[in-house]
């Protein structure tokens, strides 16, 4: 009876081993092949957003939340859509990791934006930005061996990663660096 088992130990071993020879790249590997524009993600409304289309211009991403002490930033980064989205283009991501502080549905929170900080510039789908159940875009972001070097996840609501034109993460900031603040405004116009 041992072997039988230690042929098929061996057996399982061998077709492994060839497994591996076909495909050498581990998950991670494949994963880091992955770059900002292969992502495709819905926006607040339903509708797939590919980030392809933002190819050659500089992004702003940053996961937002409606009863947050630092909500009312959304007032500063819809001023740095207005100022200079020709340059950047802003989006959030409403996400409910921190304190409960985003609980209310898209059209809720999409509701909130426009009422109270006349939001214009581009929402996404509520996600999790954070955990096990983070959101592949956020595991991109956070982690240095699938984006190059940084390995900073959201620490609260409001932090902020910055993408260049050629979609590399250049930049992380964390929800006390204020959108419209020199930090940021200078490598927006740079």
């Amino acid at each position: 009876m041992k072997n039988i088992y230690s042929i098929l130990i061996l057996l399982v071993l061998a077709c492994t081993s060839s497994a591996i020879k076909e495909n050498p790249l581990s998950p991670n590997e494949e994963i880091m092949e992955k770059s900002i524009y292969d992502f495709k993600i819905n926006d607040i409304d339903g509708k797939e957003v590919d980030f392809s289309q933002f190819k050659g211009k500089k992004l702003l991403l940053v996961n937002v939340a409606s009863k947050c002490g630092y909500t009312p930033q959304y007032a500063d980064l819809q001023k740095l859509h207005e100022l200079h989205g020709d340059k950047v283009t802003i989006i959030g991501f409403p996400a409910n990791n921190f304190g409960g502080q985003e609980p209310g549905s898209n059209d809720e929170i999409k509701q909130f934006c426009s009422e109270n900080y006349g939001v214009t510039f581009k929402m996404m789908d509520k996600v999790s930005v954070k955990g096990v159940d983070k959101h592949p875009l956020y595991r991109w972001l956070s982690d240095k061996d699938l984006n190059g070097w940084n390995d900073k996840e959201p620490s609260w609501n409001f932090c902020k990663y910055l993408i260049d034109e050629e979609g590399k993460l250049v930049k992380f900031f964390p929800s006390s660096v204020n959108p419209v603040s020199e930090e940021i405004t200078s490598l927006i116009a740079a």
